[in-house]
């Protein structure tokens, strides 16, 4: 018995083949936006997640804002730290009568926030980055109040401690400012 010869396979390339990739795609469920109006180039992707998309919406100026927040924290931590009494001088134009354990502490919460300020500068986290502001917030927030209410309590207003209060109030706009414009979502066009 003769066999007849087989004619040639023909192979499919679907690395080629266009519309077979595409459909390949939809079927898999990538390639498409999600809600976030993201592209993902893969499942894995889909799945974990890309923290890349937000390096290219970051907004103007937060890395040196975040630099500018890090040295500040950590200039003024260390002047807590070592030259306690002069940092109340400066600030209360006044001596301090009592101890200088407390100014010592606060250089030691100044010297933590400086520490994630730091960490936010080199990370490319947003959820990192919103949390190392909000944290900046709240300590100016804070020192706004607390400082105001001293104020009121001593009975004095300095020059330089109205200054104070005035560059928390602009630092804690600023921050805010940068906090609310990460956490909006983008535009889908």
């Amino acid at each position: 018995m003769t066999s007849k010869p087989q004619p040639p396979l023909m192979k499919k390339h679907s690395q080629t083949d266009l519309i077979s990739r595409l459909k390949s795609r939809k079927i898999l469920g990538v390639g498409g936006e999600d809600d976030d109006g993201e592209v993902h180039r893969s499942k894995i992707s889909q799945m974990l997640g890309n923290e890349m998309k937000f390096a290219m919406r970051e907004p103007v100026g937060l890395r040196v804002w975040i630099l500018i927040s890090a040295v500040g924290f950590t200039v003024m931590a260390l002047m807590a730290l070592v030259f306690p009494n002069q940092l109340y001088e400066v600030v209360f134009e006044e001596e301090l009568s009592t101890t200088s354990v407390s100014i010592r502490l606060y250089g030691g919460a100044l010297l933590s926030l400086a520490l994630i300020m730091w960490n936010g500068l080199y990370t490319a986290e947003k959820v990192i980055i919103q949390w190392t502001l909000l944290s900046e917030a709240c300590y100016f927030a804070v020192q706004f109040l607390v400082t105001s209410v001293t104020l009121m309590e001593i009975g004095i207003l300095p020059n330089m401690a109205v200054l104070l209060l005035l560059s928390r109030l602009l630092f804690l706009a600023v921050t805010i400012a940068y906090y609310y414009h990460l956490g909006r979502k983008p535009k889908k066009i």
